[in-house]
């Protein structure tokens, strides 16, 4: 019998944990994941000998230990602005003290050394607002893909004698018991007075099973679609040498619909990322000097909410990102200058381009993929983004297609991230309120606090 079961290694796995371990020394802590512990997890796909998804049984970018944060760019953004509703539930101050404590652990566990950026008192605000541009107040921890790697090591150093963890283990079921939950995997069970889910959101369609058998409710999300720009480093450069990740809204005048800036990575490089075996685009930056590049990349992203009779706002934005599979085996580049003349770009188009692309992704053509309400608002974004960073719109911008952030859909929980039944709580990116590494992580400690009570 274990006082507490955690699904799920992630940000918001962990940092339960890590606080369940805090209050209550104590405590028996169990851990399921998955995937594999971080120094298992490697992708095979080497560009060389591999150039595609296999399938692997778990997908080592997406799960195991660190979660699919584990191989992101390390950006902890401490606002209320984005990144989630986690504030709706606990209060503004309870979010961002929460926040700013996670912050506190990441430096202490590796990350030491690494700079805050904030948008405060900052005149790029003003510049935008002149140009019909919004900047998102926020302040931002980068660690980097790499010191964002030492500090998970750290914490998994710190976890693993005094929690339970079993790798490799895919949850079938969650059931409810008189004594609390006990859940099942590999052919075994596990017993525990209290349960915490942090599936993330890879474990969408999990997620939805489980919420089906223990009859919670949920409500649909949005999905995310657009494309990964990538552009000379000096473009943005006083915006990223002053904010690094500066979080932009703009809305279009043809549909009034709201395009953003996402993951900016300053000296970065494009990557692929392989959700459920759909390869889609993301962006990495480090903080050691020999791993940066002379580019800075980030997502331009549309939202679209459904509601009836359609509600499978994760299936249409995989039904596009399948699309681009099927046209281009993978992710397409396209030349911001071919895409507004109608024309595909090609291989000798990119290859005399001035900007060199940090990803090898196949030339096309992404009108034949995105939806002309979804790409019109991208380009008229390119163009405002053009007045304050110029050169943004140069024919050689790189875009990169497509970009899918998907949401799990909302889980109906009460203040305290407990479902209907007592003792079960959900968290993180898989119950629909947080979309980001530091809200996931708030929300971990959260009901670590709330249990520790509990249990006292």
């Amino acid at each position: 019998m274990y006082d507490v079961l955690i699904i799920g290694a992630g940000p918001g796995g962990i940092f339960a944990a890590y606080e369940l371990l805090e209050k209550k020394p104590g405590l028996k802590v169990a851990i399921f994941e998955m995937g594999n512990e971080l120094k298992k997890r490697h992708c095979p796909i080497d560009g060389d000998k591999v150039k595609t998804c296999i399938h692997c049984k778990s997908c080592s970018i997406m799960s195991g230990f660190g979660g699919a944060g584990a191989f992101s760019d390390g950006k902890y953004n401490i606002t209320n602005d984005f990144g989630g509703t986690l504030h709706e539930y606990i209060g503004k101050k309870t979010a961002l003290d929460l926040m700013r404590y996670v912050d506190e652990i990441n430096l202490a566990y590796g990350g030491q050394g690494t700079k805050l950026y904030s948008t405060a008192g900052s005149d790029i605000k003003t510049s935008c607002i002149r140009n019909g541009l919004h900047l998102l107040d926020a302040s931002v921890r980068h660690l980097g893909t790499d010191i964002n790697y030492v500090v998970l090591e750290h914490l998994y150093e710190h976890l693993k004698d005094n929690v339970d963890f079993y790798f490799n283990s895919l949850v079938e079921k969650v059931e409810k018991t008189a004594d609390g939950y006990m859940v099942y995997a590999n052919g075994n069970s596990y017993e525990g007075k209290q349960c915490i889910i942090s599936a993330g959101r890879s474990g969408s369609k999990w997620m939805e099973k489980i919420c089906s058998d223990l009859d919670i409710k949920t409500n649909s999300n949005r999905v995310d679609i657009g494309v990964r720009a990538e552009l000379p480093a000096g473009i943005f450069a006083h915006l990223t040498d002053e904010l690094y990740e500066s979080k932009i809204v703009y809305r279009t005048s043809k549909y009034e619909d709201l395009v953003r800036t996402f993951c900016m990575n300053p000296k970065g490089q494009v990557v692929n990322e392989n959700t459920n075996g759909i390869v889609t685009v993301n962006g990495h930056s480090y903080e050691d000097p020999a791993k940066q590049t002379n580019n800075t990349n980030f997502a331009l992203l549309v939202a679209k909410h459904f509601s009836e009779p359609f509600k499978d706002s994760n299936g249409y934005g995989e039904s596009i990102a399948r699309l681009s599979n099927m046209l281009g085996g993978g992710v397409i580049v396209q030349r911001f200058g071919d895409l507004i003349r109608g024309r595909r770009s090609t291989e000798k188009r990119i290859k005399e381009s001035f900007t060199v692309p940090t990803l090898n992704a196949a030339a096309g053509d992404l009108s034949l993929v995105l939806p002309k309400r979804i790409l019109d608002g991208i380009i008229e974004m390119i163009y405002a983004l053009d007045k304050i960073a110029p050169g943004t719109a140069n024919d050689d911008t790189l875009l990169y297609g497509v970009e899918v952030k998907f949401y799990n859909m909302e889980v109906e929980l009460d203040d305290n991230l407990m479902t209907c039944h007592d003792g079960l709580y959900i968290i993180g990116d898989g119950s629909g309120i947080t979309h980001s590494l530091s809200h996931a992580s708030a929300s971990g400690v959260y009901v670590a606090r709330q249990i520790a009570q509990r249990l006292l």
